[in-house]
């Protein structure tokens, strides 16, 4: 991202101390980078099309409504709709310093194309489970899919090439389709309401909970629980949820693991991996190390023990 900011920094006008702003255009979408050099506390910024934005360098402090009051730091994006206010505090911006923060614009027509295709693909029979970018702001944290995207996005837009809005176009689609399952996965694992519970997905999703230590869990049985074949039901939780259901259970077993080793400052890592739901404590390492990218003995040395 450091030469992508380079190469932003060469073009850029600097006509303001805060939030000054220099936008890239391109079909269906607006890529708009802010750089703030100086102190400034409760500045309003709200967008006539739905936006996402994303931390580029230093820290803010974000007011939106429905929300306490959070910092924000690079690698964490916020998903906002049309004309929703954001407050935003800047407590650590200098010259030498500057905040950094992208919005990327996206038109609302081609949210609704992607939307509406989407939609379609993970649409189970008798099932009622549209899922929208709608009026709630989202707080996205360690979201590598989206991460990358970006990145991508931003690279793209500042730099010329004869393919940028075809290249520009299939990465917002990407893109959309990043945040629905983002949010569809969301829904469905945070389901208080258990408004889920009768849809297929739900249904396994609620299954994996209630059995997330059971060793003999594997696809094939989520498969005969969601009624489907199990190459279908693969394709469609994948659809959905944005991750296979292997990589859910296994990302679900490291959260209980974690648990585990911060209950107990004696368990050894064999017996923590058992109890997660693991046959091999080096397939519960290097699973481990993929969601955490610490092994669980380093993440053990980090936790404080009463």
């Amino acid at each position: 991202m450091k030469s992508i900011l380079d190469q932003y920094k060469s073009n850029r006008k600097l006509t303001t101390l805060v939030e000054n702003r220099t936008t890239y255009s391109a079909d269906y979408a607006e890529l708009n980078i802010y750089e703030t050099n100086d102190y400034a506390e409760k500045v309003a910024l709200t967008f006539d099309f739905p936006v996402i934005a994303s931390m580029l360098t230093g820290k803010k402090v974000m007011h939106i409504e429905g929300f306490e009051a959070f910092d924000f730091f690079p690698g964490e994006s916020v998903v906002m709709p049309r004309s929703k206010e954001m407050i935003i505090d800047f407590p650590l911006a200098t010259k030498n310093s500057p905040t950094q923060c992208l919005a990327l614009g996206i038109d609302a027509f081609k949210i609704n194309e992607v939307v509406e295709k989407f939609n379609h693909h993970v649409a189970i029979e008798n099932e009622n489970n549209n899922w929208s970018l709608d009026k709630n702001a989202s707080h996205l944290i360690n979201n590598e899919d989206v991460n990358h995207l970006i990145k991508r996005l931003t690279y793209t837009f500042t730099n010329n090439n004869k393919s940028k809005d075809v290249l520009l176009d299939l990465m917002i689609q990407e893109l959309i389709i990043r945040l629905l399952q983002t949010r569809a996965k969301t829904l469905i694992i945070n389901d208080p309401d258990q408004i889920f519970n009768d849809t297929r997905i739900g249904t396994v999703v609620k299954f994996i909970k209630d059995n997330l230590t059971n060793k003999d869990l594997n696809v094939d049985i989520l498969a005969k629980k969601a009624y489907m074949s199990t190459s279908h039901f693969h394709k469609q939780f994948k659809n959905t949820l944005g991750v296979s259901p292997i990589d859910y259970i296994n990302s679900e077993k490291i959260k209980f693991s974690k648990k585990l080793i911060k209950a107990s400052k004696d368990c050894r890592m064999s017996e923590i991996a058992f109890k997660s739901g693991f046959n091999n404590t080096s397939y519960f390492n290097r699973q481990f190390k993929k969601m955490e990218m610490i092994t669980p003995q380093q993440f053990k040395k980090s936790v404080s023990f009463d």
